[in-house]
């Protein structure tokens, strides 16, 4: 006979229909977005972390803070934190264009002085010869003269020789001719760049060839926007980078002999960090020196809302949040720090299931939804998931025990570690207690907390608001007890009512020799975790018989204790020592 399917709402409104309770939210930003933006943000628009009144806790915040620098509108992006942001276009010259020089015989080539033509004539006159190009910009031909060629493109060379040829010789001539070579140029490559000098090149070299070879352009004096290009002390071409960096132009004049690439101071620059794909340092023009001007330059993230700018201008700071369509109207100003964020919150939650339940394992609910009104739209088998026993998995929760156990961890470091001892023979045992909590605290660090929200009360579903991330298990129903931690055969065995803890251990093969008898916990299906002798067994439940900790420091055996009882919460297991 096929299960009766009900809603999972029928079950929980028969155990729960006077429990209404309120839970505390933890907040929206998601974890994925916290990790990306605090290495900046802790810096840039950060609050002070909360004192702790230990030790271990004051030197984190110490550290912590000594990668902020204070100011009268909150931390600022320190100096050396300034200084890994690269410029906009700093790999540009990690290409190798230098690797990639021209051979000058492109079409749109112009003819120079001291380039060489082969010229072949046959028919009524035989000729085969290599010409130069005189100072004069002429090449000599042999019974027709000179023909002036200079500034001539490439492409066009053969036909105006033809028809300096035809002029003298009407009919029955054939003409050939080829640009078997050109003259070296050499340019001269300073400002702001790493190596300024003279440089060898063809006339149809890009300056970006040119710049290679002066191993780039100085990244915290030289303007990748404001680039001269001067010909006998005139300029004859100003240079955008950016340009070449956004819509890949680059257009100049061709190179001649002594002309000068002048790479100029850059002018104001703005740091970029946030939602961003990569910080950078954004230098500005006059006519871009807007928030329309940055948005098009900077490479944000999709949902990217506002934009927080700080700097100042005179001797006063300024620090505004703005909306990213007012940002766009803002003045920009040398030496502004602008974070971009997606500061939009949606609507909507994602929540998931796990375990044991019927149809799809994604929901897509309103903000504020309960977790009473989510288990009305989840079809369950009742015969099969153990609705009782609900549980979330909440990343909010999952840092705040991995928080409290690296903050139990710190502290037994910083008080046992460091004592001090009067005696050798106390010393001794200091070095041994010291062995024993180093061993203990890498281990516990490799523990990972899974983050379980108990929402049973004494059989009861607490209504708790969802929040985004949220992962709800709906266990399998089962008949199993298992048992586990520092008994001799670690097992699952077949639940049997009337049966105590002592006699599952003693199934197990009872206690091993490193175990604390008057330590054990049961831990519920729901995440629940209690001491054995206060709760009866039921299915589903799991036994943990905690290690014991082999020292006659009192103090330090009841912290590691404490931990222990924190990692067996945390995670349903028993870490042996």
């Amino acid at each position: 006979m096929k299960p009766r399917i009900l809603s999972f709402v029928a079950a929980v409104i028969a155990a729960a229909a006077c429990m209404s309770t309120q839970a505390q939210s933890f907040g929206d930003i998601p974890e994925s977005q916290r990790e990306r933006l605090m290495p900046q943000l802790e810096a840039m628009a950060g609050s002070n972390p909360v004192s702790s009144s230990s030790e271990g806790d004051a030197a984190a915040e110490q550290q912590s803070a000594s990668r902020r620098t204070s100011g009268i509108y909150g931390p600022v992006l320190p100096e050396q934190q300034q200084l890994a942001i690269k410029p906009f276009g700093s790999e540009l010259f990690s290409g190798g264009f230098r690797g990639l020089r021209s051979d000058g015989l492109n079409p749109d080539y112009r003819i120079l002085p001291g380039d060489q033509i082969t010229l072949r004539l046959w028919g009524a006159i035989e000729m085969d010869r290599v010409l130069p190009v005189d100072a004069q910009g002429n090449i000599f031909i042999p019974a027709i003269g000179p023909v002036q060629v200079e500034g001539v493109s490439h492409s066009q060379l053969d036909s105006i020789v033809k028809s300096a040829v035809r002029n003298v010789y009407p009919d029955n001539v054939s003409v050939y001719t080829n640009l078997q070579g050109v003259q070296p140029v050499s340019v001269f490559v300073t400002g702001y760049v790493n190596k300024p000098g003279r440089y060898v090149g063809v006339p149809s070299d890009s300056v970006l060839y040119l710049l290679d070879q002066a191993s780039g352009i100085d990244e915290q004096l030289g303007s990748y926007r404001n680039i001269k290009l001067s010909r006998d002390g005139e300029v004859i071409a100003n240079l955008d980078l950016y340009d070449f960096l956004t819509n890949g132009k680059l257009a100049h004049p061709q190179l001649q002999e002594g002309d000068t690439l002048l790479v100029e101071r850059r002018g104001p620059a703005v740091s970029v960090v946030g939602d961003i794909a990569k910080p950078y340092l954004f230098e500005l023009d006059d006519e871009s020196l807007t928030g329309a001007g940055l948005n098009q330059l900077a490479p944000l993230l999709p949902g990217v809302s506002h934009a927080l700018v700080r700097g100042k201008r005179g001797i006063m700071p300024i620090a505004e949040y703005l909306p990213l369509k007012d940002f766009g109207n803002t003045r920009l100003a040398d030496g502004d720090e602008v974070i971009y964020l997606a500061d939009q919150r949606s609507s909507n939650l994602v929540i998931q299931l796990e375990g044991a339940y019927l149809g799809r394992s994604y929901y897509v609910v309103p903000k504020g939804t309960t977790l009473h009104e989510l288990l009305n739209e989840i079809e369950v088998n009742p015969g099969e998931t153990a609705w009782e026993s609900v549980s979330i998995r909440r990343e909010s929760v999952k840092e705040q025990q991995q928080q409290a156990l690296d903050d139990s961890l710190r502290r037994l470091e910083t008080t046992y570690l460091g004592a001090s001892s009067s005696t050798a023979e106390e010393s001794a045992i200091r070095i041994r207690e010291a062995e024993l909590i180093t061993q203990f605290v890498e281990k516990a660090r490799q523990v990972e907390p899974n983050g379980r929200l108990v929402i049973a009360n004494e059989g009861n579903l607490v209504d708790v608001r969802l929040q985004d991330g949220d992962v709800v298990t709906l266990p399998q129903r089962t008949d199993a007890i298992l048992v586990s931690g520092e008994v001799y055969i670690p097992q699952s065995m077949v639940y049997v009512p009337g049966k105590s803890v002592a006699d599952y251990i003693d199934a197990a093969g009872g206690f091993s020799q490193h175990a604390d008898d008057e330590h054990i916990l049961v831990a519920r299906q729901n995440g629940e975790v209690r001491d054995a002798g206060e709760v009866g067994l039921r299915a589903g439940d799991q036994i943990l018989v905690l290690p014991k900790v082999e020292t006659k420091n009192l103090q330090i055996a009841s912290t590691v204790t404490q931990i222990l009882y924190q990692i067996a919460v945390a995670t349903k297991v028993a870490l042996d020592l």
